[in-house]
């Protein structure tokens, strides 16, 4: 029996056409994705992520990648700070990406974009071993800035270009026993879903 034929059964017709409308419009919304619902409320909650790692390792590349599933082969530099953002549907959560521009070590300015961060992803580049090291230090001064642990993820960018990597195996073993590593590619679009995802399942508990 239809939604409208249940509602008239023994009801005013003016109880009735609330009655069915109210009920409708529950089920239009259950029938509505996360995603939908939080972007017609506004009501998403709302993560900060600030993209930390050395000059030319594909932070822009792989923010791109992430929100708008595209990539470029032009090499655009980071001037200050360049804010993005998605709306995930599981978990349900707005994440606010500032890409911050490249550098092995931040200064004042830049520390200054780390207030109010929920999380950090960290970029190396995997051709280029030094940048490893660059992003772990920069995780290191995000975390004497906020004063507390931020969540926090590694993409080694470029795996496309796997046979040029200076990044072993074991740096990457090594890393993992305190962060989780991701294998990346903003070309491909390899690991770059799966690092935000859980940086984002990460930061889900207030």
């Amino acid at each position: 029996m239809s939604c409208a034929r249940k509602d008239l059964l023994g009801k005013s017709p003016q109880r009735a056409v609330f009655v069915h409308k109210s009920r409708c419009a529950k089920r239009n919304l259950r029938q509505e994705s996360n995603v939908q619902w939080f972007r017609r409320t506004g009501m998403e909650k709302s993560r900060k992520i600030c993209m930390l790692g050395d000059f030319g390792v594909g932070k822009t590349s792989l923010v791109a990648r992430f929100v708008k599933q595209t990539f470029s082969e032009k090499y655009i530099t980071t001037v200050g700070v360049k804010i993005d953002s998605k709306v995930l549907e599981n978990p349900p959560m707005k994440l606010v990406l500032w890409d911050i521009a490249g550098k092995n070590a931040l200064d004042g300015v830049k520390l200054s974009y780390l207030q109010g961060a929920s999380g950090v992803v960290l970029v190396a580049d995997g051709t280029r071993e030094a940048t490893v090291r660059s992003a772990l230090y920069l995780m290191m001064q995000a975390k004497q800035e906020v004063h507390f642990e931020l969540p926090a993820v590694l993409l080694i960018n470029k795996f496309d270009r796997f046979e040029d990597w200076e990044v072993t195996p074991a740096m990457i073993a090594e890393v993992r026993k305190n962060l989780p590593v991701f294998e990346a590619s903003a070309l491909t679009g390899l690991g770059v879903e799966a690092a935000f995802l859980q940086l984002a399942k990460r930061m889900e508990t207030p």
